[in-house]
């Protein structure tokens, strides 16, 4: 089925059933993957970027994150009509995961007593909550991501991407993301990706999980405006760097 829609919706449910469950392995309780840390959970996302875009990637380009969508349409690479369209692909695809996780966790949820951890396997939280200083760290986040993205898949001769749907783009954008996490993530969890956030969160308030805290909304805006804002600027900057050429090799 040749349809970027589905093919949206599918790339970024893997992108979480990957992603949150790789959180779900190390926080919740009785786990064989429990306490295994910080690099764990990075490579963990890393990956999970990486089978989302490969499975989207040669029906829709692989964006599976509404601020990537936006920001390319903003610099002429993706028609706006597209952009609706895979942002709702987007959120039904991250909320799908999300619930794909619980099940596959569900007597793990059960047996972990901290409703914050529970929370953090759906959505990203500050380590210190300055909103101020949260959707900073987002917006710089997202800046090197999209950035990144442009810079090292946009690079052949004839000005057209190269790495996305190729064989070597997505494990090249999981690099980037991977180093994103481990250098930027310590502050807000790096949620640089509107739809892996709030499709979650939206997941956790409304499945039964035993024990469960609210599912904090009120620090949910951070991780969808903070990306966006990140991912214009990054593109435009690459626009305003290298023009409508390709990076260099």
């Amino acid at each position: 089925m040749n349809n970027p829609f589905i093919g949206e919706l599918i790339g970024t449910m893997l992108l979480i059933i990957f992603g949150d469950g790789v959180v779900a392995n190390v926080v919740l309780s009785k786990n064989k993957g429990q306490n295994s840390g910080w690099i764990v959970i990075t490579t963990g996302w890393a990956m999970a970027v990486a089978v989302g875009v490969y499975a989207s990637g040669p029906i829709s380009g692989g964006f599976i994150n509404p601020a990537v969508t936006i920001s390319f349409a903003v610099i002429g690479k993706l028609p706006w009509a597209n952009v609706v369209p895979y942002i709702i692909a987007q959120m039904i695809g991250a909320f799908l995961g999300a619930v794909i996780v619980w099940v596959s966790y569900r007597r793990h949820f059960e047996a972990t007593e901290d409703a914050d951890l529970k929370l953090a396997v759906f959505c990203t939280g500050p380590a210190i909550r300055d909103y101020a200083a949260n959707i900073v760290t987002e917006i710089v986040g997202t800046f090197t991501l999209v950035f990144g993205v442009l810079s090292m898949t946009y690079f052949d001769g004839a000005k057209t991407p190269a790495g996305i749907g190729s064989t070597w783009g997505p494990w090249v954008v999981a690099v980037l993301v991977w180093a994103i996490g481990l250098s930027l993530g310590g502050p807000t969890g790096y949620a640089i990706n509107p739809a892996r956030d709030l499709g979650p969160r939206i997941a956790h308030a409304i499945l039964p999980i035993p024990g469960k805290r609210n599912s904090d909304f009120a620090y949910g805006w951070i991780p969808v405006v903070g990306p966006i804002i990140g991912g214009v600027i990054g593109a435009l900057l690459y626009v305003a760097t290298f023009g409508s050429a390709p990076a260099p090799h």
